[in-house]
């Protein structure tokens, strides 16, 4: 594959930045502070790094104002360097481009809808009454289930499985493994025996999301399972059927959300969170790693559960601790009811 090549002058034009250095300086790829070469651009998004700026050998660095000064190296001066990175990255992005047409082992069933501006890979397989809209990449032995629909500019990886009524939204990106519209884990228990609880509602999924790496959506027990615009899964989560996740909300790894949970919009999740089902939580919360929610949240902001990491030593001394709480709670109750009862009595004698 050919190198991609910008000059700094050209970069700059692209993100409006104000560039320190000269205009024809070549870059071709992007590198950390770390290992950055003279051919390289690198970015300054987090404090913890400055101290790699004085030593890189980057051939530029994207900065804010603040950490241009003193700097002596070339420069594309921005407001938000991480940002600045990001649209960047997708000009020296090496990932494959699917040409339109389908491939000779791909099955597309009769009544299959496929644009012809689509891509369709190897033994692909595309069931009757999907629809697959205008550039359209449908990975190597990828699934599209019955009745199916996938938005214009939808990408999904190879081995990618959407079960019957699925519909995602425009420029839907999903990762391999992910599996969209399994069934949903319904049983009804009868005198100790599980009876299956058929799941007829589908999956729905809007526009701009991302689904990572062996990532599951369950469908719906009886209405769909709901998935708003710009919503990021990272990989390995679990949504369980009938979840609803608002705009733009982001959750990373290993994440569990149990069956019709409710997360508002602009949510952040951290990784490994678990939450039980039928609750609510509302816009613009931010849930720290390892949480266990067992409740509604009503009013945004940061919420945490477990304990931090500390020495095992310690850990197991506060675990200790923990164990005794109830006992400790109970006498404490006593001791007060003590000092009420001695506090009265001295009441009384003063009275006298």
């Amino acid at each position: 594959m050919t190198s991609t090549v910008f000059t700094l002058g050209e970069l700059a034009e692209r993100l409006g930045a104000t560039l320190s250095g000269p205009a024809d300086k070549i870059v071709s790829g992007l590198a950390t502070l770390q290992d950055a070469g003279p051919e390289h651009l690198t970015f300054l998004a987090n404090s913890q790094y400055r101290k790699f700026l004085a030593s890189t050998q980057a051939g530029a660095v994207l900065l804010t104002e603040a950490d241009a000064q003193g700097y002596d190296g070339n420069a594309l001066v921005v407001s938000n360097p991480y940002l600045a990175y990001a649209e960047l990255s997708h000009l020296f992005d090496r990932k494959p481009r699917a040409l339109p047409g389908v491939h000779p082992t791909a099955l597309i069933a009769d009544g299959a809808q496929v644009d012809p501006s689509a891509s369709i890979g190897a033994y692909a397989v595309i069931e009757a009454g999907a629809q697959i809209a205008a550039n359209v990449t449908v990975g190597a032995q990828s699934f599209v289930g019955a009745r199916s629909v996938i938005g214009e500019g939808g990408w999904l990886a190879p081995r990618v499985t959407l079960y019957h009524d699925v519909r995602i939204g425009k420029r839907v990106v999903i990762q391999s493994g992910a599996v969209i519209g399994g069934e949903g884990f319904g049983f009804a228990n009868e005198k100790g025996v599980w009876q299956k609880i058929a799941q007829i509602g589908g999956v729905s999924i809007g526009d701009d999301v991302e689904i990572g790496a062996n990532t599951t959506v369950d469908r719906g027990a009886l209405s769909d399972t709901l998935i708003g615009n710009g919503v990021k899964l990272d990989n390995q989560i679990m949504i369980a059927h009938n979840v609803q996740i608002g705009d733009n909300t982001a959750m990373a790894g290993c994440c569990g959300i149990s069956g019709s949970t409710k997360i508002g919009k602009n949510c952040m999740i951290a990784g490994g969170v678990g939450m039980v089902g039928h609750i609510e939580v509302c816009d613009n919360v931010f849930v720290t790693g390892m949480t266990m929610v067992t409740r509604n949240i009503t009013e945004p902001g940061s919420y945490s559960s477990g304990t931090a990491m500390q020495p095992a030593g310690e850990w197991r001394k506060s675990a200790a601790r923990i164990r005794q709480l109830d006992d400790m709670a109970r006498r404490l109750q006593q001791l007060e009811k003590q000092l009420e009862a001695v506090t009265s009595a001295g009441d009384i004698s003063s009275d006298a």
